[in-house]
């Protein structure tokens, strides 16, 4: 593969060494596990957690005379990811056998696409920030190109003192190898990409995104070089599982090369792996290079050809991207970029906003998602499918301020009441006596009392406005913060005689 440069050189994203500046060069090789009920080329199961070897075909375990069988749903979904990736689909494309040994590979190779992947290039767009001035900066990102494989199994070490276990669960379930072009500068653009890469699985449905769970992780390709010149010798970290390693992993091994380039060394090319207890990476072995796994057609299997009119209807039935639905949130709505993307960076948020902006005013129901509900949910550690307190729940807290019943301080209240406690907002309100008080009398009459408790501060007032607020909060506290503050504010005014 040709690695060419896309990107001009940015000085903000140099870093400085004993002698002058370098550059970091990063691309990275997702492996995402396909979400289907069946392996690639066998009708074994692919749920996870299942015990040890239990979801394992004859064609996954390689016994003699089985013959791989290609799953259509797995190529459709390689098909839609590669749509939402903005990528050629490529109408033929091969399978070819990767040939080397290791105890979880029955086969003895794994089937792959080399050569021919069925998707080609495509792009995805990051957003980088908030800079100082809380700026974001969108940046492309190439993709090199998509391919299918199957998955290996898995070696157990750390169970017997002298022997390893293999589990063969995973073997044959479907990946998608998403290799990105050296397009990124920084750990920070890298978890950028990879955790947009990750939404736009999610809400494709093509893959779970769960990194914990082994369903996508990602080989990280890393070197150095001064700024503009030509690339330097490249390491793979191999296989890191969690957004938070992979910067990790790309801040220690970019200070790790430039240290021994300064010092007058040589960078190996090699495999490495991250160490998240030490926050280092060591080396694993010599990096392979594609002669090195011999690979050729597989004889088992023909060349995957299809119609461009298949292609045209798994386009039409993929859902709104998030791109999409963040440009739509800020055209119809009035959203912010910045809370836009905070409101469609998973689609089970987008969906939850959705329900409760639907006929209401977008901007305030964006703020209470933000601030109140994601606030509380990351307070507590839960996933917006863990949430107490529903869309329409909290679609009915927003009615009541509209509707005057209670003030936005009320709400507040009634939220983490709703939070704690369950029921219908309606309800509660009118069981526990937390309706607003409108009735201009009252309010007049508690304004007054105020008043005329602190004579002193009413003739300051009158010279300094802004004192105003001092009574309006106690007339607030008074009222156990039920007054309609609008209307108190109003009467505080005229009866200080403060104009505005």
């Amino acid at each position: 593969m040709t690695l060419i440069d896309t990107r001009t050189p940015d000085p903000k994203r140099f870093i400085p060494g004993a002698t002058g500046d370098w550059e970091i060069i990063i691309g990275l090789e997702v492996h995402a596990q396909v979400a289907s009920n069946a392996k690639l080329f066998s009708g074994a199961s692919t749920e996870f957690g299942a015990e040890p070897n239990h979801n394992v075909s004859l064609v996954d375990a390689a016994m003699p005379g089985m013959l791989p069988v290609i799953n259509r749903e797995c190529v459709a979904q390689a098909i839609r990811t590669g749509l939402g990736l903005k990528a050629q689909i490529n109408h033929r494309s091969v399978f070819d056998r990767k040939n080397y040994f290791y105890p979880d590979l029955p086969q003895g190779y794994q089937i792959s696409q080399f050569k021919d992947p069925i998707v080609g290039e495509g792009k995805i767009i990051i957003s980088v920030g908030p800079d100082n001035k809380g700026q974001f900066e969108d940046i492309e990102i190439g993709i090199e190109r998509l391919h299918l494989e199957q998955d290996a199994g898995k070696s157990i070490h750390d169970q017997h003192p002298t022997m390893s276990y293999v589990d063969l669960n995973r073997t044959g379930v479907a990946l998608m190898e998403i290799v990105s072009k050296p397009d990124m500068r920084s750990a920070d653009e890298a978890k950028a990409y990879i955790t947009k890469l990750r939404t736009i699985l999610r809400y494709l449905g093509t893959c779970d995104g769960n990194m914990e769970q082994g369903s996508l992780r990602a080989d990280v390709n890393v070197s150095v070089r001064k700024p503009g010149g030509e690339f330097g010798t490249r390491c793979e970290i191999k296989n890191v599982n969690s957004i938070r390693f992979i910067g990790q992993a790309i801040e220690y091994e970019a200070r790790r090369q430039i240290a021994i380039l300064e010092d007058g060394g040589a960078i190996d090319q090699e495999t490495r792996l991250f160490d998240p207890n030490k926050g280092e990476t060591r080396s694993m072995r010599s990096k392979e290079d594609a002669h090195d796994y011999r690979y050729f057609p597989d004889p088992d299997l023909l060349p995957l050809e299809f119609e461009q009119a298949w292609v045209d209807e798994l386009a039409k039935n993929l859902p709104e991207l998030p791109d999409d639905k963040k440009n739509r949130l800020m055209a119809e709505l009035g959203l912010t970029a910045y809370d836009a993307s905070i409101l469609v960076s998973e689609k089970a948020i987008a969906d939850y906003f959705e329900q409760v902006a639907e006929g209401r005013d977008g901007k305030q129901a964006a703020n209470w998602v933000i601030n109140n509900l994601l606030g509380k949910l990351n307070e507590t550690g839960q996933e917006i499918g863990e949430s107490p307190v529903s869309p329409d729940q909290l679609g009915k807290i927003l009615d009541l301020i509209k509707s005057g019943d209670i003030s936005g301080q009320i709400a507040k209240e009634l939220f983490d009441i709703v939070w704690a406690e369950g029921g219908d907002p309606g309800k509660i309100v009118e069981e526990r006596g937390m309706k607003q008080v409108t009735d201009t009398g009252a309010i007049e009459a508690e304004v007054d009392k105020i008043i005329a408790a602190n004579p002193d501060k009413a003739e300051q007032a009158k010279e300094k406005p802004n004192m105003a607020g001092w009574f309006v909060g106690q007339v607030m506290k008074a009222t156990g913060g039920k007054a309609n503050p609008q209307a108190v504010n109003k009467l505080v005014r005229e009866k200080l005689g403060i104009e505005g």
